[in-house]
This record gives structure tokens, C-alpha cells and sequence, in this order.
């Protein structure tokens, strides 16, 4: 996850915020989405010459692993897609009375099951265990290991189009 404050102002050394934009990763609950789509939740006006999908992102307190629960959620909440963080960045903007949106990149699909149930690697504060998804990918090098490979190609994936496609917007 990642926070910008949008349009920083300094004028005699205060700082004056304009707004705040979350941006980062997330699970597409769309069946239409792909790896890489961009998807924009939030009202606030948005210039880019590049393509993306306006539409609510749901913020869980866990990861959505199957497709099945991607599935629910999306009949349940209305959502195009889920995240871990954004709705957080979106309550301190509120608090602040400041224009809010979030920009996020799909790292999978609304038809994938990811590899782990990274929930199962997650400490008290709700980190994640490097050590211990590895751990449990290299006990099934043959089916989980090569997913989870994939997994990372395309958060990379979906990384490299967040950044394309924020370099071609304006806030």
C-alpha cells in the first residue's frame, strides 16, 4: 500500500493539504477484470490518457483466497474488486475533510484461487511471514511453489501497470 498526498501545497513553510490517494494492489471481484487492469474508486476528478475501471473497492480484514469467496463478496458488497487498506486511508481522509480516492492495480482475478491462504502466515499485527509462505511453498515445490511464482509475475505485473498508468494521470 501505498499513500500520496495529492497537490502538496507550501506557502511560508505550512503545508496545506489538498487531498489524499491510496494506491497499490488488489484482488479483482469483477469476472472482467484482468491482471493489470487498473480499477479507481472515489469521486474525486481524474485526467489520464490510459484506460481503467471506475467502480467501488472493498476493504476486508483478511485476504479473499478462492474464487468462490471473491464470488460472495461481490454479490454481498457490491464490489469490483477488494483490498486490505483502503478503507482506513479513506476514514483519516474524511476525518480531515479531504478529497479521497483510490487507485489500485489487480494482482488477480476474480476466477483465481491464489496458491496459499496467506492468511495462515499472518502475525498478531496482521504482517505477513516471508519465511513461513516460503516454508509452505517449498513443501509443495511442484504445485504450490510454481503458483506462487505466478503470483509474483503478476503482482509485478501489476505493479509495472500502476506505475504506467500513474505517470500518465493527473490529480
Amino acid at each position: 500500500m501505498r499513500e500520496a498526498l495529492s497537490r502538496k501545497v507550501v506557502t511560508d513553510g505550512n503545508v496545506e493539504l489538498t487531498g489524499i490517494i491510496s494506491t497499490g494492489l488488489c484482488g479483482a471481484l469483477d469476472p472482467v477484470l484482468r491482471v493489470g487492469d487498473i480499477v479507481v474508486s472515489g469521486d474525486t476528478p481524474l485526467e489520464s490518457s490510459a484506460k481503467f475501471a471506475r467502480g467501488k473497492i472493498h476493504t476486508a480484514d483478511h485476504v479473499v483466497v478462492t474464487s468462490g469467496d471473491k464470488r460472495a463478496l461481490r454479490n454481498q458488497s457490491g464490489a469490483i474488486a477488494v483490498d486490505m487498506e483502503a478503507a482506513t486511508v479513506e476514514k483519516t481522509a474524511a476525518a480531515w475533510g479531504l478529497p479521497y480516492f483510490c487507485i489500485r492495480a489487480v494482482s488477480d482475478t476474480a476466477d483465481d484461487t491464489l496458491p496459499l491462504d496467506f492468511n495462515r502466515y499472518r502475525n498478531v499485527r496482521g504482517d505477513f511471514s516471508r519465511g513461513r509462505i516460503a516454508l509452505a511453498a517449498m513443501a509443495r515445490p511442484f504445485t504450490v511453489m510454481q503458483q506462487l511464482m505466478e503470483f509474483d509475475r503478476n503482482c509485478r505485473r501489476a505493479a509495472d501497470a500502476l506505475g504506467e498508468f500513474l505517470a500518465h494521470s493527473r490529480f
